[in-house]
């Protein structure tokens, strides 16, 4: 299937684009034949690196420096993307801080407010925004990154697992309320990805042997995920070969929770 018939022109607007996760999504919609609007808060060079490859492709790549916990720079980071690309037909929401693994209850309220603020205020704010665009440019998608975490609790991980459970309440009313408009709004439950916060903790010692065999042991298929995986599904969900599809959740984890 070519590349006009998966997307309409336009581009898609990622956020999290910079870490190992999302850096692997971009460059599987750059495959296809989408072109990439990527937002970064801090990691200017990985941005730029990024957008490099992409261009290498011969797709076209934008950057949009945007703190998501700032609505109004938010919303201009998504006008800009508009402006750029002539049309975003993908929100793809991989954004979210590097949070510590501790028991619910002994996480602190600074930790969590900066959890709900970056991906779940955030997300709300930005599928607003996004939104207004898509219903004006004929419809469009949002594909959230979850976690599998949403299908069995994985111990010492609620600041990365409870406010991805709120987006995924957000996704189902999101596609429910907006579909009339043609825009549709799916997620993917990641499951141990070998990137990103997996790798990062992992250099930190947070991750030993135990722990790995423990997970193992809820994993049907005994290995760790690879980041372009995820791109996949993404891709898949964003495209016109998912267009009946909407409110739905597909984890990629490996068969976490089975």
């Amino acid at each position: 299937m070519s590349a006009e018939s998966l997307f309409p022109a336009g581009a898609v607007l990622i956020f999290g684009a910079t870490g190992g996760i999302g850096a692997a999504i971009a460059r599987e919609f750059a495959k296809v034949g989408s072109d990439v609007a990527i937002a970064w808060r801090s990691k200017e060079e990985d941005a730029k690196a990024l957008a490099g490859e992409i261009e290498a492709m011969g797709r076209k790549a934008t950057l949009h420096r945007c703190d998501v916990t700032d609505e109004a720079a938010l919303a201009a980071a998504i006008d800009d993307a508009v402006a750029a690309h002539g049309r975003v037909h993908t929100l793809l929401w991989g954004a979210g801080p590097l949070v510590a693994q501790v028991p619910l209850t002994e996480t602190t309220s600074e930790q969590w407010r900066r959890a709900i603020d970056v991906e779940v205020h955030g997300f709300f704010n930005a599928a607003r925004a996004i939104i207004s665009h898509m219903r004006t440019a004929g419809g469009g998608s949002l594909v959230h990154l979850g976690s599998a975490g949403d299908l069995r609790w994985p111990d010492r991980d609620g600041l990365s697992v409870a406010p991805k459970a709120s987006n995924e309440a957000l996704i189902k009313g999101f596609a429910r309320e907006e579909g009339k408009h043609g825009i549709r709004a799916n997620s993917i439950l990641v499951g141990v990805i070998e990137a990103g916060m997996f790798l990062e903790l992992s250099k930190q010692g947070v991750f030993d042997e135990a722990w790995t065999r423990e997970v193992h042991k809820n994993l049907a298929l005994k290995r760790w995920g690879q980041p372009e995986e995820i791109g996949h599904a993404a891709v898949f969900l964003a495209s016109s070969k998912a267009a009946y599809v909407t409110g739905q959740q597909i984890a990629v984890a490996g068969g976490y929770g089975v």
